[in-house]
């Protein structure tokens, strides 16, 4: 009889990630609360630096190969080591995959059930008694195949792009297979057990943040012109990005003083970089690019607002709640945001922030103005909002319920 403490393994698409603090949170306080963790991550960093947070979890990282063609000879033996442990496990994981191939005719189907059988493998000796991935894409098609395989209940965490842009037979199959399924917002919970018609409950727990952290740097200035606007984000669709610049766009034509500071990268970086210069914005956007959590904190300070123009992208893909917006709250910073998916469920418009119409124009330029110039309503909305983060996204309180959660559901 295995003896040793019960490891969880943790199923991730990449190891550290700098856009992912909300999951090396979420390590480091499982491990504060006793559970031990095993990483397997899909892929190597892409970054050349990390927040400060990661180097305190002191769980092991595992990467799969990432690339199918190029690791052939990295899968073949663990592969077959695992049909020889787990011959009734692996010919159904095999099988699944073939049944999932043909609904959706991806070859990345099959990748990902060799990197589970190489989880298997390498999983061999560490008493894992439970699997979790964190998003329902491919970290949870790596975890559900290695489940077949081992017999090793797994869960999941849905979080935003990955429950919109999933074929939802395909994702239904994962929520039906899930000892349960995790999500961050109580709108991905409404549509979550709407897709599999109520068989299932989903649990809502929000990411939460680290709030003696954000208080501790909490920002107090009065805004003086130019202004600060501030927006923290990766640079795709689904953030807004061009709606906000054409808001700034409305402000400079009026002479309104301010600059705009963008701090993060994406796939839409060039297309942003050449609106802003179509836009006639040179002389009031910076484009900070990636920042450590540490820099990030520093900008902070100087800003008067945040603002996102959160939208849902054309894939379907949308922001859950995006971390940052409860970061600002916590720090004293009012924040702007829009009613899409579950940001309305932290931000009360006129309460707690703004909410608007992003796509708006004129609408997000009347707000961005009055966020700075109405000192009344920035003494109501501050502390409210500051309330609000404390009482909902208290990550040490939210952990424990999570905490709580797996070990009622699991052997942990």
């Amino acid at each position: 009889m295995n003896t040793a403490k019960p490891v969880m393994g943790m199923v991730l698409k990449g190891y550290p990630r700098i856009s992912e603090t909300f999951i090396s949170n979420e390590i480091r306080l499982l491990e504060e609360e006793g559970l031990t963790v095993h990483i397997f991550s899909m892929r190597a960093p892409r970054e050349n630096f990390t927040h400060k947070s990661v180097q305190a979890i002191k769980a092991r990282v595992t990467y799969l190969p990432s690339e199918f063609w190029a690791n052939l000879h990295r899968f073949l033996w663990p592969n077959l080591s695992a049909a020889i442990l787990h011959p009734g496990g692996y010919a159904r994981s095999f099988a699944l995959a073939c049944r999932r191939f043909l609904r959706n005719r991806n070859f990345l189907t099959f990748k990902h059930f060799f990197q589970a059988a190489y989880l298997v493998h390498h999983a061999r000796d560490l008493n894992m008694a439970h699997l979790h991935a964190h998003f329902a894409h491919s970290p949870t098609s790596v975890a559900m195949f290695a489940s077949e395989i081992c017999g090793v209940p797994f869960s999941f965490t849905a979080h935003a792009k990955d429950i919109y842009t999933s074929d939802a037979v395909q994702l239904a199959e994962k929520i039906d297979k899930a000892r349960f399924v995790v999500t961050c917002t109580k709108y991905n919970k409404a549509f979550l057990e709407n897709l599999v018609g109520g068989r299932h409950e989903i649990h809502c727990v929000y990411h939460g943040i680290d709030l003696e952290l954000f208080f501790a740097h909490a920002v107090e200035h009065t805004p003086k012109p130019p202004y600060t606007f501030l927006t923290i984000a990766r640079i795709v669709e689904k953030k807004g990005i061009p709606d906000i610049l054409a808001a700034l766009a409305v402000l400079a034509r009026e002479g309104f003083p301010f600059r705009y500071v963008l701090i993060g990268s994406g796939d839409d970086k060039e297309a942003v970089r050449g609106r802003v210069r179509e836009l006639g914005l040179e002389n009031h956007v910076e484009l900070a690019g990636t920042m450590t959590h540490e820099q990030v904190l520093e900008r902070f300070q100087h800003a008067d607002c945040f603002v996102l123009g959160c939208k849902v992208a054309a894939s379907g893909d949308r922001d859950g709640i995006p971390n940052v917006i409860a970061e600002s709250m916590a720090l004293g910073v009012p924040v702007i945001g829009t009613r899409v998916s579950g940001i309305p469920e932290l931000v009360d418009h006129e309460e707690t922030g703004l909410l608007v119409d992003a796509a708006n124009p004129r609408e997000l330029a009347d707000a961005l103005k009055r966020i700075v110039t109405d000192l009344p309503l920035r003494q109501r909305v501050i502390p409210a909002a500051r309330q609000r983060v404390t009482d909902v996204f208290d990550n040490r309180k939210l952990i424990r319920e999570l905490v709580a959660l797996y070990r009622d559901l699991t052997h942990l």
